[in-house]
C-alpha cells in the first residue's frame, strides 16, 4: 500500500488542478478574433490583424435597493476593483426603474406637455354649441397634430355621429367618448411585447435602425439596462462604424449596465462584419440577447439602405433576426413616416421606438405610422435620462393626452 501511495497522490493532485481550471478556462469571456474571408459575395477582404473585438463582460456589483424603507434615497453605488485589477476604473452599478414607475413618469411629463392634440379637441368639444365650423376646426386640429389624413376622416365621423345620436355637450361625456375612440384608433390589440427570448442554442437578435440624429445608441443602451434588469444576459454589437466615438460611446453604455460590447479595432470597418461577430459571440457565449446598433442612414440614399440590408442578411447566416426596432424622432411629424416607410421595405421592421415625445411633438404620429404600416409603437421615450424609455401602453398614452 505504501508503495502504490506515492503515485496515487500525483495523480490525484493532477486531477484537482484540472478540475479547478476548466471551468475557470470555459468562463472566460473575452476574444479577440479575425475574420480574413468574405461574408458575402461584395465583402471586402479584411487585412490580417484587423477584425473585431469582443471586451471584457465588466463585472458588477450587487446594486442596493434604490430607497431605505423609510423613503431616504440611497447613493448609487461604484464596483469595487478585485486585488487582481488593480489600476482599472471603477464602474457605476447601475439599475433602471421598475415599469411602474417609469411609465409613471413618462405620463407625468407627457400630461405635462402643451400638446394640441387633446386640449385642442376638449377646447372645440365642449363650446355650447357643436356645428360644421366646430367639426371642420376639430378635423384641422388632428391634421395638424399628424394624425394622417384617413385616421382622421375615421376619428371625426365616428365621434360626430356618438355626439349626434346622443345629443350632449357635457365636456366630460364628450371627453369620455373622445378617449373611446382615440384608443381605438392607437389600437390597444397590436403585440408590443419585444421578441427576446432564446431559440434553442441561439440568442435572440435585434437590431437597432434610423436616421442620423434620432438617438439609436442611446436607444440601445438604454434598452439594454431595461434587459438586464429582467435577468437577461445581453451583449453589444458595434455595427456604427461611420460615427466618431460610436463603438466608445456604446462600450460605455454596456460598462454601466454590466454587458460586454463587440467592437471593431479599425476605423471605417466593414459594419456587417461587426455584425457578424457580435452575433458569432453571443451564440459562443450562450447570451440571451444580442443588440446591434448600426449607422444612421439617411432614407433616400439608396446605397446606405443596401448597405443596412447586408447587415441583417449577413446576421441571417448565423441566426435569426427576431427584431428589429426603427428609431424615429417624434417631432419630425410626418417625415418620420416617410423614414419609416423606407425603412421597412428594406429591413422589414417589427416595432417604433419614438423618442422625444415631449411638448415639442404632436402625438398623432403614433397613429398615423401604425395605420401606415400596421407596425406597433412599442416604446417611448421622453427625455435624455437613463429612464426616460418604457414600453408603450395605448390608454395610458391616450389619458396622458386627455388630462
Amino acid at each position: 500500500m505504501n508503495d502504490i501511495l506515492p503515485i496515487i497522490l500525483p495523480i490525484f493532485a493532477v486531477l484537482v488542478v484540472l478540475g479547478v481550471l476548466i471551468p475557470v478556462l470555459m468562463k472566460t469571456r473575452k476574444s479577440a478574433k479575425t475574420y480574413t474571408g468574405p461574408r458575402d459575395a461584395n465583402d471586402p477582404v479584411q487585412a490580417p490583424g484587423a477584425g473585431t473585438l469582443v471586451e471584457d463582460r465588466p463585472a458588477q456589483a450587487p446594486a442596493p435597493a434604490r430607497t431605505s424603507p423609510d423613503g431616504v434615497e440611497l447613493e448609487e453605488p461604484t464596483l469595487e476593483v478585485p486585488d487582481d485589477a488593480a489600476g482599472l476604473e471603477t464602474v457605476p452599478v447601475e439599475t433602471p426603474l421598475p415599469v411602474a414607475g417609469r411609465l409613471m413618469r413618462l405620463r407625468e411629463r407627457l400630461v405635462k406637455s402643451n400638446n394640441i392634440l387633446g386640449k385642442g379637441l376638449l377646447a372645440l368639444l365642449s363650446a355650447d354649441k357643436i356645428d360644421e365650423d366646430v367639426w371642420d376646426e376639430v378635423e384641422e386640429t388632428l391634421l395638424l397634430a399628424d394624425l394622417g389624413t384617413e385616421p382622421t376622416m375615421q376619428l371625426v365621423d365616428s365621434l360626430r355621429e356618438r355626439v349626434k345620436v346622443m345629443g350632449t355637450r357635457d365636456p366630460e361625456h364628450v371627453k369620455a367618448l373622445l378617449r373611446e375612440e382615440l384608443i381605438k384608433l392607437v389600437d390597444p390589440t397590436m403585440d408590443r411585447s419585444l421578441n427576446v427570448e432564446r431559440h434553442g442554442d441561439k440568442p435572440a437578435v435585434m437590431m437597432v435602425v434610423g436616421v442620423n440624429g434620432v438617438g439609436k445608441t442611446t436607444t440601445v443602451g438604454k434598452l439594454a439596462r431595461v434587459l438586464v434588469a429582467e435577468d437577461k444576459d445581453v451583449l453589444l454589437g458595434a455595427a456604427d462604424t461611420f460615427r466618431a466615438a460610436a463603438a466608445e460611446q456604446l462600450a460605455t453604455w454596456g460598462q454601466r449596465v454590466g454587458v460586454p460590447t463587440v467592437k471593431s479595432d479599425i476605423d471605417g470597418a466593414d459594419p456587417a462584419s461587426v455584425a457578424y461577430e457580435a452575433v458569432k459571440a453571443g451564440i459562443d457565449q450562450e447570451v440571451d440577447v444580442v443588440m446591434i446598433d448600426t449607422a444612421g442612414r439617411l432614407q433616400n440614399k439608396v446605397g446606405l439602405m443596401d448597405e443596412l440590408s447586408k447587415v441583417k442578411r449577413v446576421i441571417e447566416k448565423l441566426a435569426e433576426v427576431d427584431e428589429v426596432l426603427l428609431v424615429l424622432d417624434a417631432t419630425t411629424g410626418q417625415n418620420g413616416l416617410n423614414q419609416a416607410r423606407v425603412f421597412s421595405e428594406v429591413v422589414n421592421i417589427t416595432g417604433i421606438v419614438l423618442t422625444k415625445l415631449d411638448g415639442t411633438a404632436k402625438g398623432g404620429i403614433v397613429v398615423a405610422i401604425q395605420k401606415s404600416l400596421g407596425v406597433p409603437v412599442k416604446l417611448i421615450g421622453l427625455g435624455e435620462g437613463a429612464d426616460d424609455l418604457a414600453p408603450f401602453e395605448a390608454e395610458g398614452f391616450v389619458d396622458a393626452l386627455l388630462n
